[in-house]
């Protein structure tokens, strides 16, 4: 999926990490909660986006390229040299 459907609010945002500081669990596979979806936002650099299900598909997010997670799907991010990111949660 490429956008956010219309009907879901923002109501959570994660401190900008960097390819320094991203906690380990976003660079293995993990779900989002039942109902909520999550957008990615690059601020700088590039960063891996793998979605594990139903199928795999990765993506190379960068600035005004969002990834958007659908909600209970399996995916990771990883690093591609140095990145500034957010992920926004709504539901």
């Amino acid at each position: 999926m490429d956008s956010l459907p219309k009907s879901v609010l923002n109501y959570a945002s994660t401190p900008v990490f960097t390819e320094k500081n991203i906690p380990e669990m976003l660079q293995e596979s993990h779900r989002t909660k039942a109902n909520t979806w999550a957008r990615i936002v690059v601020c700088e650099g590039l960063l891996l986006f793998c979605v594990l299900e139903p199928e795999v598909c990765t993506t190379t997010l960068e600035p005004g390229v969002a990834g958007i997670v659908e909600p209970e799907v399996a995916h990771y991010v990883r690093p591609m040299g140095k990145v500034r990111f957010h992920i926004e949660f709504h539901r």
